[in-house]
């Protein structure tokens, strides 16, 4: 199965209010890992040094440090075009938690955009 299909699966069976996940990632063919990990820099890929998975990525739903999903699932869907197969493993689920914006001295403007965009 594609890389990126597996991804969307992932996304998919996860609830609707998460807000970041980590999965893990690991290829087939060792012999690619230097050029899947160039493709893989682009989500901040973190490798694992001693593991039987490749690389741990974090993906962020709408805030925060990490890769947001329609990143990663093009970079998922340009390695299944160069022809890497492998795996996902889906290893934490964060739900429910809130962005925090600091708001103290901004005009009434900013508050309400910030509420507008953030509404959608």
């Amino acid at each position: 199965m594609a890389l990126a299909q597996d991804f969307r699966e992932v996304l998919d069976s996860v609830p609707g209010d998460w807000t970041d996940i980590v999965f893990d990632l690991r290829i087939d063919d060792e012999s690619r890992y230097i050029d899947a990990a160039v493709e893989l820099s682009m989500v901040n890929a973190q490798p694992y040094s001693k593991s039987d998975w490749h690389w741990r990525i974090p993906v962020a739903h709408s805030f925060g440090h990490a890769a947001a999903a329609e990143t990663v699932e093009g970079v998922l869907e340009k390695l299944d075009s160069e022809g890497y197969t492998g795996e996902i493993r889906l290893a934490e689920v964060r739900e429910g938690r809130v962005e925090v914006v600091q708001m103290w001295g901004r005009p009434e403007s900013v508050r309400e955009e910030f509420r507008t965009r953030r509404s959608q």
